[in-house]
Order: structure tokens, then sequence, then C-alpha cells
């Protein structure tokens, strides 16, 4: 039993090792290509270690745009006011729904089910937004258009608090005297860290890289997001290139970055993200497993 424990620790290691490897060396191939020089890598292919370093990239990056640090704030200022609006009305629709003594429940969760089924279409919803709500080059295009609630979070949470939250302890704070409101924010909140940080990442995430909401909603350069901001930059890019190609020979056209400035705005992206993540990888994984598989 020992030699049988030990050869599948050594497996389950190797196997272990190997997923990290598939999961890590994207990213060094990510990395690496952003800093690497671009005729080296139309001409040598993609490497692990950058070939012939350089930084046209990035400085193209920085230099073609005097809006970036103003895009990174815009950026983190609608993922934290999204994330934390989103958050609340996923939490105020998840948990009456997994309260079973909750009246018209099963309507709610029909509707609840159906938004996640079908949607509008993209024509009805842009005419929607801008003709009926007029959300068009304000702040809340980038938060409300079907980003504010998902309903799969809904789930998710409701899982949650219909398998983790005993039914005795809303009993006994009703008894008390404690109105749902105040349930809600004294005993379901404080149980929920797990679920509700898990939901805080996911969410988090959705805002920081949308860039659809900023590409249908927002035509005005100084409200770009990061992700925006890159996604045109990289269009304006291929554009010049095919028009500099076409009209000049190639001899402009081919100088200039393409699938390095690809790299360098995916890093660019991903940057702030990649550095957060760990330190809140540890509620992610207790949120899901409690969450999902209760659930």
């Amino acid at each position: 039993m020992v030699k049988k424990d030990k050869a599948f620790l050594i497996i389950d290691n190797i196997v272990l090792i190997l997923v990290a490897l598939f999961c890590i060396l994207p990213f060094v191939l990510l990395f690496s290509s952003s800093f690497s020089n671009e005729q080296a890598i139309l001409h040598e292919g993609y490497s692990l270690l950058p070939r012939h370093f350089d930084l046209t990239a990035y400085k193209y990056v920085l230099n073609g745009s005097n809006g970036i640090i103003r895009a990174y704030g815009y950026s983190a200022a609608v993922t934290l006011i999204g994330t934390v609006l989103s958050l609340v009305i996923t939490t105020l629709y998840a948990y009456p729904v997994s309260r079973k003594d909750l009246r018209g429940r099963s309507v709610f969760s029909f509707l609840l089910f159906f938004s996640i089924l079908f949607n509008g279409g993209l024509i009805p919803t842009y005419m929607m937004w801008t003709g009926t709500f007029h959300i068009k080059n304000t702040f809340a295009a980038y938060i409300v258009p079907t980003l504010l609630m998902n309903g799969f979070y809904v789930i998710m949470a409701r899982n949650f608090f219909a398998q983790n939250i005993p039914s005795a302890i809303l009993e006994s704070a009703k008894m008390d005297g404690a109105g749902e409101f105040k349930i809600l924010w004294s005993i379901v909140v404080p149980m929920s860290k797990p679920i509700l940080a898990t939901l805080t990442l996911f969410i988090s995430l959705n805002y920081w890289n949308d860039w659809q909401n900023g590409l249908y909603y927002v035509t005005k350069d100084n409200m770009y997001t990061i992700q925006v901001l890159l996604n045109r930059m990289l269009l304006d890019t291929l554009y010049m290139q095919q028009g500099l190609a076409k009209n000049m020979a190639g001899s402009i056209g081919a100088s200039m970055p393409t699938s390095t400035l690809k790299m360098a705005i995916a890093v660019l992206g991903a940057l702030p993200v990649m550095i957060i993540f760990p330190f809140v990888s540890k509620y992610l994984t207790g949120g899901i497993v409690v969450g999902a598989v209760k659930g």
C-alpha cells in the first residue's frame, strides 16, 4: 500500500506540474513576444525567450496615446463602481429567491432562467439603451448593458444561500424582531464571504476586460477605458499598415509593429488583473467549491 501511495503521489505531482506548465507557458510566451523584434517574430516565429529584445511595441503604445493613464483610471472607476452595484443587485435578487417562503418565487426563478436562455438581440438592445435610456457617451454605458446583473451569478449565490444559511438562524433572528434587511446585512452577508468574494472576482474581471460596451455606446476619446483604447489603437495600426503597404510598396507599413503590438496590448490589459489575482485566488477556490458543488 505504501508503494502504491508513493506511486500515486508521484504520478499526481507529474500531472499537476504539466497542468501548471500548460497554464503558465502561454503567459511566458505572451510576455516574451511583446519584448521581441517584429521582424524576428515574422521570420523566426515565437519563442519562450525574447528574440532580439525590442521595446518598439511598448513605445508605440505609450507614444501613440496620450490618454493611456486616463484610460486606466476610467477602467478602474468602471470596475470598482460596476462591481459594487452588480454585487448588491445580485445579492438582493439571489437571497429572496433562495427563501422557500417567498411568494411568487417560481415566477422570479422563471424570469431569471429566461434571461439566461434568451435575449433581444444586438440591434433591439442598442436601440433600447440609446433611444429610451439615452446612455450613449455616459458613464452608465460601461456599467449597465449586459454586465449589471448576470443570471449565472445569481444562481451561484442562490445555491450558496439555500445550502449554507441554516433556516433555524433566520427564524431565530425573526423571533428576536430583526427585519429582512437586518437579517441580510447582519447574518447572511457575513456568512457568505466565500461566494461574495468569488462573485466579486468574476464581476470585476468582466468589467475590466469589457470592450464591447465601449465599442457600441461610447464615441468620445476622453471616455475610453483601457480595453477600448487598446482595441482602437490595434485597429488603427492594422488599417494604417494596410494603407501604407498598398500605397508605398510596404516600405513604411512593413516596419510598423503588429504581431508584437498585439502581445504588448494583451500584457498592458491583463497586467493589473495578474497582479491582483494571487491575493484573491483562495477565496475563488472556496467560493466555487462551496457555492457550486453543494448547489
